[in-house]
């Protein structure tokens, strides 16, 4: 609950006296470690921004929001693949140790240069353009790409390189002066950062604990602890909300908001999320080679119905794979998913299909919705002919060669087609290296002139190319935007900022205050 440790106004708390101010989180899933390097999850991606810094920042109040100073001060383009970056000055990590450009360089290339091998999947699938970063002085650094690169300070404000310390790490395991794997293992449950949060406590999986740094080098935090807990169910969160041993939930769905709404001392703040919730198709299962019977499969769910269903028409459903968040490479125009059920039974008819079962896994609660959307789709799918069945696991099975269908989810790791479609969806990226999509040289062109064209045009013109095919030879359906919501003690003045990628759970100065009465 929130915790104001002296009797006196919130307004006087919040006015910078000494009283502590304490918050508590009830979350549908806690993470089982934090590496900012490592994670790739929704469930992860809650719990960096307040504990890790990156070279570049973004203002994150806005859709589009523009790059700002982070850890590096300036940053200049001195060779059309060489940025040098200005390091700032008098940054502390949470153990007590200065920020160098040791720990820079340390950080990228780990990431640029992976041994790790959980290291090596991120790198692989939105890093792989960069070579090296070296140390010109204390206080500047070098980044060196492969090739011009035309989204830098994109990739240098991700998750993914956000920077943490080289003697610690390397201190953790082992050889002190060689950074090992066992190293990374250890930091994971044992995370250092530079934010205005250090992480006190981590139950893996169950509660991990936030208190204020009072080195950060930026505005000083608004909280002095919080305390994130796991509550899987929706109920027990809302229960946990209305008895005060929570002050704020997360990943409530439409229609429980009327519990929250009913309740004098209760609000919500909601957003269609910067993520799909998709359905994914094997284009290597047996059943699912032929590219009409997963068309068929796509063709036959209504996605409005869904919305209007599970959402109460809050989520937005999407003509191609596409966000606004995505600036000028925002693309609604295309039309490369729809509705068509007659479409659906004649290719079916046209593929010879026989009536073979086509599982559907969905995880059981991970995805709000995530069941429900599972089972409504088999039913729309019966409506066409398709004969399917839901299988409900608790594990990923996505690299299972058996997989035929399931639920995933796709988020918008950064703000462009390539840190969310591409991240997936890339040559020799997740997707296809699971062995569930294939692609070949016609793909692999258009995705180089999507990917690395600096002609803002050209790039569009390449990204319908590679929708046309992924409408053709579908290997995933996107079913909509979830529109969640986060539920909170009437006091508590938060909600989801519009700039940053899904679920960030942002506790920094101006993104948390409290009613005075």
């Amino acid at each position: 609950m929130t915790r104001f440790l002296a009797t006196t106004a919130i307004a006087t708390v919040l006015a910078g006296s000494a009283f502590a101010v304490e918050l508590t989180v009830g979350a549908a899933n806690v993470t089982g470690f934090i590496d900012p390097g490592r994670d790739h999850s929704n469930v992860g991606s809650q719990f960096y921004y307040n504990s890790f810094d990156t070279l570049v920042e973004k203002n994150y109040d806005k859709l589009q929001g523009e790059f700002r100073p982070g850890l590096a001060t300036e940053w200049t383009l001195v060779e059309p693949t060489v940025m040098e970056l200005k390091l700032r000055q008098g940054v502390t990590f949470h153990n007590g140790e200065a920020m160098t450009a040791d720990d820079v360089v340390f950080s990228l290339n780990r990431m640029y240069q992976a041994t790790f091998p959980p290291y090596q999947v991120r790198a692989r699938d939105r890093l792989a353009n960069f070579d090296k970063a070296e140390k010109i002085d204390d206080y500047t650094v070098r980044i060196h790409a492969k090739r011009e690169e035309p989204l830098w300070e994109t990739l240098l404000n991700l998750q993914q390189v956000m920077i943490i310390p080289e003697d610690y790490t390397k201190g953790l395991t082992g050889d002190p002066k060689v950074a090992e794997n066992d190293d990374f293992e250890a930091f994971s449950l044992k995370p250092v950062g530079t934010g205005p949060y250090a992480i006190t406590q981590l139950v893996p999986g169950e509660t991990l604990v936030w208190e204020r740094f009072d080195g950060f080098w930026g505005e000083k935090a608004p909280l002095d602890k919080v305390t994130v807990k796991h509550m899987p169910e929706t109920a027990s969160r809302i229960t946990a909300l209305k008895t005060g041993e929570a002050d704020l939930v997360t990943n409530i769905a439409p229609d429980q908001l009327s519990l929250i709404e009913s309740d004098p001392a209760l609000k919500a703040a909601g957003s269609a999320t910067a993520l799909f919730h998709v359905m994914i198709m094997n284009a290597n299962h047996p059943v699912l080679k032929d590219p009409r019977i997963r068309q068929a499969m796509s063709l036959a769910v209504d996605r409005d119905t869904l919305n209007e269903a599970l959402w109460l028409g809050k989520a937005i459903v999407p003509a191609s794979h596409t966000m606004e968040e995505f600036g000028e490479l925002y693309m609604p125009e295309l039309k490369t998913f729809e509705y068509n059920p007659e479409k659906a039974k004649q290719l079916l008819q046209e593929a010879g299909y026989k009536g073979e079962e086509i599982v559907y896994t969905s995880f059981p609660t991970y995805y709000t919705n995530g069941l429900l959307a599972a089972q409504a789709i088999v039913e729309m799918w019966k409506e066409v002919g398709i004969n399917g069945k839901v299988n409900v696991v608790d594990k990923w099975n996505g690299g299972d060669a058996d997989m035929m269908a399931r639920n995933w989810s796709n988020p918008m790791y950064f703000a462009d087609p390539f840190g969310s479609f591409g991240v997936m969806w890339a040559p020799k990226g997740p997707s296809e290296s699971e062995g569930r999509f294939n692609t070949d040289a016609a793909y692999a062109e258009a995705w180089e002139r999507f990917r690395f064209s600096k002609d803002v045009e050209a790039r569009k013109a390449a990204y319908a190319e590679l929708m046309e095919r992924i409408s053709q030879d579908p290997p995933v359906l996107p079913l909509y935007r979830p529109f969640e919501s986060w539920a909170m003690n009437k006091n508590v003045n938060w909600a989801p900022k519009p700039g940053h990628i899904p679920y960030v759970l942002d506790f920094r100065a101006g993104s948390i205050s409290f009613a005075s009465n």
